[in-house]
């Protein structure tokens, strides 16, 4: 039996605005290195590119995926038995969730550069997570692709 593709799966990739910066710390990295010569500016010029780049690239390689009964949100797999109710949030709630309406206990996946989110309410008695707010581009299809889950697993 093959498994099946996954409802839902998303990046968070970096925004575009990071790949420039990475390239402007490539340039700081070769003024730098231009007292040394040309072939050390080079050198500053693609290393000082490729190390920010690199940074930015595994900033921005997490991925939201709901594959079979379970939610995959970066480093967490949670059962989406152990999971109620979605909140899709605007801009401005998943700003005041981010900030002085966040629970300590609360699993975060943020990324700022990222307006919208999901908050999914944790069901399970012995897990001390209130909630999981996720970051995400698309909280609509998301919140859909959870509930398709949790009836498809009841």
């Amino acid at each position: 039996m093959q498994p099946s593709a996954a409802p839902y799966d998303e990046r968070l990739t970096a925004p575009r605005s990071w790949w420039l910066i990475s390239f402007l710390v490539g340039v700081a990295f070769a003024l730098i290195l231009l007292p040394f010569g040309t072939l050390p500016l080079l050198g500053g010029l693609v290393g000082g590119t490729a190390a920010a780049a690199v940074m930015a690239s595994s900033y921005g390689s997490l991925r939201i995926r709901i594959v079979g009964d379970s939610l995959i949100a970066g480093e967490a797999k949670i059962p989406v038995s152990a999971l109620g109710e979605a909140e899709i949030l605007d801009p401005e709630e998943a700003r005041a969730w981010r900030t002085y309406k966040a629970d300590t206990r609360a699993f975060l996946l943020l990324r700022s550069y990222i307006p919208g989110a999901l908050k999914v309410e944790v069901v399970d008695p012995d897990d001390p997570t209130p909630y999981l707010y996720l970051s995400t581009r698309e909280p609509e299809r998301l919140a859909e692709a959870l509930k398709t889950a949790r009836t498809a697993a009841a």
